[in-house]
């Protein structure tokens, strides 16, 4: 079995309380003189208290064009990400030099070299470490690459294998946008990073001895559904395509393909211990909620997250599970958990873990 070493959330050096970037979104969005109220509601409803960023509040008026922003996405990728696997690697008791494979994620940016490569020499990895840039996956990708760890390690068990994450949303911030969606975006993403670092079956360490195992994974991509979320790119950089429709999306499939994975191995809802989802926004966590039928406290961890720092895309289950394993929230051991996530696509993706 896969097994988790550890897992480092890290999060950009800017905090901001919600109302500081309500009022830098109204600044920037609305026309002198608009009315505000659709956007306050917007904010206030998102349930997020604050959020981290990338750059300071001011210097996002000034990002003048695509070129502009990726690079600072680019400067800011490396930074996070070197932080979140120098971190993660030191909670699992290993050295650059033990990493044969690194995946990274993210839909907030783009780079060639990727942000992997530019984090190679940087971190003091070998030069045959296997490497893996993943773009398009969007908020499923933290959930996805833990699946392909799991799959990669399968075949490698005496193999390292890390998952970086970075999610720079703030800077798909687009100026004087003010459809409906944009304006909910800027009411929930916030920037942040996570990595993983798992271990095959063969390959041991202290911090392996306690981390949960990946028993399984299974991917759903539901047809018919590609402009429900994701970006359309343009001349700015990334449009945010978001549609209301996704919550009943969720409530329509999430429990025939939950109870259909977890009935393949032998589980029912009842026995899983400790549910990992993605904080994809409050109706995103009622809806999961309601399909599952879950107790009222199942998704706390969730919900705190999505309070304190917003919704990370692919980096926020990431920190979830990191929250999950603390001191004081971890499950019992031996017991089921799943770690679930959404996407553009539209998709699911469901891990299996075993605490």
């Amino acid at each position: 079995m896969t097994r988790i070493a550890a897992v480092h959330g890290v999060l950009a050096p800017h905090r901001h309380t919600q109302r500081e970037i309500t009022d830098m979104v109204a600044r920037h969005c609305l026309p002198a003189g608009a009315d505000r109220r659709v956007l306050d509601r917007l904010h206030q409803g998102a349930q997020v208290r604050s959020r981290h960023t990338v750059l300071p509040l001011d210097r996002y008026g000034e990002l003048r064009d695509f070129g502009a922003v990726n690079d600072a996405f680019i400067a800011g990728a490396v930074e996070l990400g070197a932080e979140a696997v120098t971190e993660a690697l030191r909670t699992a008791e290993l050295s650059p030099r033990d990493v044969d494979l690194l995946i990274f994620t993210s839909v907030t940016g783009i780079a060639a070299p990727s942000v992997d490569a530019r984090l190679a020499g940087r971190l003091g990895l070998r030069p045959d470490v296997k490497r893996l840039p993943i773009f398009g996956l969007g908020c499923v990708a933290g959930a996805t690459g833990i699946a392909r760890l799991h799959d990669y390690l399968l075949g490698r068990p005496d193999h390292v294998a890390v998952l970086l994450s970075v999610e720079l949303c703030s800077l798909t911030f687009q100026r004087a946008d003010t459809s409906p969606a944009n304006l909910a975006a800027t009411a929930l993403f916030g920037d942040g990073a996570a990595a993983v670092v798992a271990c095959g079956a063969r390959r041991h360490t202290a911090a392996t001895a306690t981390g949960p195992t990946v028993v399984a994974s299974r991917s759903h991509l539901y047809p018919d559904t590609e402009r429900l979320l994701g970006w359309d790119i343009t001349g700015s950089g990334f449009r945010v395509v978001l549609d209301p429709a996704v919550p009943d999306v969720v409530r329509k499939n999430l429990a025939c393909d939950v109870d259909g994975f977890l009935t393949d191995h032998g589980l029912g809802r009842d026995e899983v211990t400790a549910w990992v989802s993605h904080a994809g926004g409050p109706r995103i966590l009622e809806a999961v909620a309601e399909a599952l039928d879950l107790p009222d406290d199942a998704l706390d961890v969730s919900r705190r997250s999505l309070a304190q720092v917003g919704n990370l895309s692919s980096a926020s289950v990431l920190h979830i599970l990191r929250d999950t394993l603390e001191a004081g929230r971890r499950p019992p051991p031996g017991t089921p958990g799943v770690l679930l996530a959404m996407g553009p696509g539209f998709c699911t993706e469901l891990v299996l873990l075993r605490w």
